[in-house]
């Protein structure tokens, strides 16, 4: 079972004295049968009391105000996390039934939402591109598996080309992004053939094989299979997800798993400095990612409000996916 260490640190500076932040963080990983927390330290600007609660989706959520006046805000998470191997589908039943006990959970609580499909103008092309790759004989682990097959194949892997504003019409015009629309396009390929699929957001750890993403936080999904439960796929790096992906959140898409949202009274421009160092916990792959750094976009004063600023936290978060 390896053993993890990770810091994921993000500072804003901002060009003038700010006050009331106000702050949502998804930076508590999933404790469950394949992931063990054994510490989690977090280290907030203001040492702030965090209210942690519990989102629809099942995330944990923390949320903090700092009202001093303050021109710098570091949110620093510390984790030492173990994993452990998660083994794929046995895959013994039938294809038919297995796609009719999908069907049966159409409109059942909570498959529903990760169902429901959003339009865009190229989901025609893509639903006959779902159809024609389609394989009747293939059981729904199977499709999966060949879908984020064909996401990893027919979709270039390159920063900087997408944004958080970025629709699905434009990747699908692009056939390019980061993980975080690797994983979109992958849902909508699920979700055409009844598979309930949704968003996941963590980090993917070192194992030495040059895997995209590595070292860094990371975005894939997970497709439910009857008889196993959510499969998490890759399409990044066409596999399933195993021991070197920590889960953070899950939701129906990148905005339901944001690591940090927030917003402030002051200045809106402000510089965003991200890092994030993903280590084994002897040290033997210690490495420190070259650290981004965003400085947020100037609007005019009338686009200057609460929502704009929030848009711009948003897309200095999706940066973070790359």
């Amino acid at each position: 079972m390896p053993k993890f260490k990770i810091q994921h640190l993000t500072t804003y500076s901002y060009q003038g004295t700010v006050r009331d932040s106000a702050n949502k963080i998804m930076l508590y990983p999933v404790a469950d049968a394949h992931q063990d927390i054994l510490n989690q330290e977090l280290l907030i600007t203001g040492d702030p009391m965090i209210d942690i609660y519990t989102d629809y989706y099942g995330n944990q959520v923390g949320s903090f105000t700092h009202s001093e006046p303050h021109s710098e805000m570091r949110i620093d998470s510390r984790l030492l996390v173990t994993t452990a191997p998660i083994p794929l589908p046995v895959d013994d039943m039938f294809a038919g039934q297995q796609w009719q006990d999908l069907d049966n959970l159409r409109w059942q609580v909570p498959y529903i939402d990760y169902l429901k499909q959003e339009y865009f103008t190229g989901l025609q092309e893509l639903k006959e591109i779902v159809l024609a790759e389609r394989q009747f004989n293939h059981t729904p682990y199977q499709a999966a598996m060949h879908y984020c097959k064909y996401v990893y194949e027919n979709f270039r892997y390159i920063q900087g080309v997408t944004s958080v504003e970025s629709t699905l019409d434009d990747i699908w015009q692009l056939k390019a992004g980061v993980c975080q629309d690797f994983a979109h396009i992958l849902l909508v390929m699920l979700r055409l053939v009844n598979i309930p699929s949704r968003y996941v957001s963590g980090y993917i750890c070192p194992n030495k094989n040059g895997m995209r993403g590595e070292g860094a936080t990371h975005a894939w999904a997970e497709a439910y299979i009857p008889n196993y439960g959510w499969l998490g796929l890759d399409p990044t790096n066409n596999c399933a997800a195993g021991e070197t992906h920590v889960k953070l959140a899950v939701g129906r898409n990148f905005s339901d798993c944001s690591p940090i949202k927030g917003v402030y009274k002051g200045a809106l421009d402000h510089t965003l400095h991200v890092s994030v160092i993903v280590s084994y916990e002897d040290g033997t792959s210690t490495e420190e990612l070259p650290a981004e750094t965003i400085i947020a976009r100037p609007v005019s004063e009338f686009a200057k409000n609460s929502y704009m600023r929030h848009m711009a936290v948003l897309q200095q978060q999706q940066q973070q996916q790359q």
